[in-house]
């Protein structure tokens, strides 16, 4: 005999929290880099930037990428994305802000290179971009791998 789906309960909105799971910050926290011997690129990706205008309160967007060689410590993952989140409410000029992005990872992390690149969405029909980078003095990156063109590996030619 079939059973009865069970009664829909009727939908009620969630509560908050008490204490929120996450809060912005400004700590970036780091741990020992896995592999100091070597140097390897970590590149992060954060496309939610979101701060605001200083000037008109208004809210600003910018996908940002970092690039960097590690020395001695890595910057952890969560403390990355809490300290991004604490932009959010914060005027700062363009400019500004990918500059002390770039100081804060440098005085978290010592890292032998550091690239901080902001893509800053259109606002008043410009767009701007803002690099700043770092080396550690006295550091040079390996000269790059250059393989021969082999041309297209996948097009079989008879």
């Amino acid at each position: 005999m079939p059973t009865k789906p069970p009664r829909s309960r009727p939908s009620t909105q969630r509560e908050a929290p008490a204490a929120p799971p996450s809060v912005p910050s400004k700590q970036l926290d780091v741990f020992a880099n896995p592999a100091p011997e070597r140097d390897y690129l970590i590149q992060f990706q954060l496309p939610e930037f979101t701060c605001l205008c200083p000037l008109t309160g208004q809210p600003d967007f910018a996908h940002f990428r970092i690039e960097m060689v590690a020395d001695k410590l890595c910057v952890e993952l969560k403390s990355l994305k809490m300290y991004f989140w604490s932009y959010r409410d914060e005027g700062a000029f363009h400019e500004q802000v990918t500059n002390t992005v770039l100081d804060d990872l440098v005085r978290a992390t010592r890292p032998r290179f550091i690239r901080v690149t902001a893509r800053w969405y259109v606002r008043g029909g410009i767009y701007t971009n803002v690099v700043a980078e770092q080396r550690k003095k006295g550091w040079k990156p390996a000269a790059p791998v250059q393989f021969p063109d082999t041309g297209d590996a996948s097009r079989l030619t008879g």
